[in-house]
Order: C-alpha cells, then sequence, then structure tokens
C-alpha cells in the first residue's frame, strides 16, 4: 500500500493526461509513481525529462533500459 496517493489521472493537466495514455499502451496500466510525481508537475515533468534525456543519447539499448527497470520494481517490491 502506498503511503501516498496518487492522483486521478482524468483530472490530470493535458499534457500529463498524454503520459499516462502512453503507459497504458506500453504497460497496460498508469505506473503508480508517475501518478504520485503528477501532485506536482514540474517534479513529473523533471522525471520524465530525465527518462527522455537518456532515450535520447542513446545511452542505454531497449534491453538494458528493460532490465534496469525490472530490477529496480524487484528491489521495491513490485511484482512486475
Amino acid at each position: 500500500m502506498a503511503r501516498i496517493d496518487g492522483i486521478d489521472p482524468r483530472n490530470a493537466d493535458p499534457d500529463l493526461r498524454s503520459a499516462f495514455e502512453a503507459q497504458v499502451e506500453s504497460w497496460g496500466e498508469v505506473l503508480h509513481p508517475y501518478l504520485v510525481y503528477a501532485r506536482r508537475p514540474t517534479v513529473f515533468r523533471a522525471v520524465r525529462g530525465m527518462w527522455d534525456g537518456l532515450e535520447a543519447s542513446g545511452l542505454l539499448d531497449g534491453a538494458l533500459k528493460a532490465m534496469v527497470c525490472r530490477r529496480v520494481a524487484t528491489h521495491n517490491g513490485c511484482v512486475f
């Protein structure tokens, strides 16, 4: 159970909603940490900016990115 509730994605700013829709397309649902980040849209945009920057840099290929995400999820107790 989360200690901090996230926002209702239907009430998010339009640009955040488009990011949520992309998550649903990729993962089947909106990822809970992003609902918490969205409580402060500036924080949400900063986190998305980090991932977008890593993607654009080419430093992490798709397989490595997936492995990192799964590893972090495991450490966080997420049933990925």
